[in-house]
């Protein structure tokens, strides 16, 4: 990653996922939208259809009423029947659910019944017979006519349900997008932030054109080096020797089999990134609130006291869970203490979040969010194998018990 070349192309690559990201969700968006505006015409429609049942049916039982011109309403109920089957016609052709199709084609049935009632019912009127004329419209056409409106409200809610389950798979395919961009991006940054440049090749005491000659495109894992960052006492100093510390403790990320292993292991990655606290929150992909399960450099008791956090909170902590992207809170003036906040990406979607009390400005180094990002990472490969498992209800120490020991 020394090569100029190897550098803009890594570069165009995170660019080109993060705009790929950003069309495929505004792209998807749109069709959700759409599809939103086509789901309330159809309830809009939905409820004429029954309204027009509602006064076919009324304007049946008004041939027998007393007072009430028979030669007045026949011709109404007459419209009415046709605007009732126009409107089903056009509801089944914009209906999305086979469920709904099905649903409608019967109501058609039904409103071709009601037509032959309604000319029963005339023919005896019109023969004075008015008992068997009450019998049709009072017993058969008002069945049939609360029948065929309950038939159209159950396809107006299978409407719903159909656009609740296409609208939860887009979703799920906007954060699988989201995800691949970010972790293809925090990769890149990664790569460049531990990418030694002219200076620190002159201080290891080898010409700059003979460093870039001998090892253009590889990635340094040791490296004699002055320091390059001033993150903390303790922090592997080097591009080199940061990069192959966060490598090792990936790699101890990865082979954790217990929940105490993996509290161990939060003190290095603060010590990595300069960090004077962390704290690993857990939600599930489906937005419930984050809690707070590990934490380093706080005690139990201050944990303890730590409220959930709602998704749609106005603070660091929700906005990374809710965005899926890294959050970066700068020192406020006369403080020495920023923080940073990274998303924990699975396949899934977000399932919780990083945060970082960092001091001395670091939150503002490259390195430093890099590692953020690649720690998040190896949290959310532990803890997604079962982040949708933990009620509610478990404490956040049960929870992360059985996520660790899932994973």
């Amino acid at each position: 990653m020394r090569s100029r070349g190897a550098r803009l192309t890594s570069s165009a690559a995170a660019w080109i996922a993060i705009v790929g990201a950003a069309f495929f969700v505004f792209r998807s968006e749109q069709l959700l939208s759409a599809r939103r505006a086509a789901l309330r015409a159809f309830d809009q429609s939905a409820r004429e259809a029954v309204e027009y049942l509602a006064d076919v049916r009324a304007g049946q039982q008004a041939y027998l009423s007393i007072g009430q011109g028979v030669t007045l309403w026949m011709p109404k109920v007459a419209a009415m029947l046709e605007r009732t089957a126009a409107t089903v016609d056009t509801l089944r052709a914009s209906a999305a659910s086979l469920e709904a199709r099905q649903l409608l084609v019967d109501v058609s049935a039904a409103i071709t019944e009601l037509s032959n009632v309604d000319r029963r019912a005339r023919d005896y009127l019109r023969a004075g017979e008015q008992l068997m004329a009450g019998d049709v419209v009072f017993t058969e056409g008002s069945g049939v006519a609360v029948a065929a409106g309950r038939q159209v409200e159950t396809s107006r809610l299978a409407e719903y349900r159909s656009f609740d389950a296409e609208e939860t798979s887009q979703r799920r395919l906007e954060a699988v997008a989201l995800a691949g961009a970010a972790g293809l991006s925090a990769l890149v940054l990664a790569m460049l932030a531990f990418t030694p440049g002219p200076a620190a090749i002159r201080r290891a005491g080898l010409p700059v054109s003979a460093a870039m000659d001998r090892h253009a495109d590889d990635i340094p894992l040791r490296q004699p080096a002055a320091p390059t960052t001033a993150l903390g006492d303790d922090i592997p100093r080097g591009p080199g020797a940061a990069l192959g510390a966060a490598a090792s403790l990936c790699t101890d990320f990865a082979r954790v089999k217990d929940l105490a292993g993996l509290t161990a292991l939060l003190p290095q990655a603060a010590t990595q990134m300069g960090a004077s606290g962390l704290i690993v929150w857990l939600g599930n992909p489906a937005g419930r609130d984050l809690r707070p399960v590990l934490a380093h450099g706080y005690s139990e008791q201050t944990l303890a006291r730590i409220p959930p956090v709602p998704r749609s909170a106005n603070n660091a902590a929700a906005a990374a869970y809710r965005t899926g992207s890294l959050q970066i809170v700068g020192a406020p003036p006369g403080a020495a203490v920023g923080a940073l906040v990274a998303p924990l990406l699975a396949a899934e979607g977000c399932i919780g979040a990083l945060t970082a009390e960092i001091r001395g400005g670091g939150e503002t180094s490259n390195t430093v969010q890099a590692l953020a990002a690649i720690f998040a990472a190896q949290l959310a490969t532990v803890f997604s194998a079962s982040a949708d498992a933990a009620p509610a209800s478990d404490s956040p120490g049960t929870a992360a018990r059985s996520r660790v020991v899932s994973a």
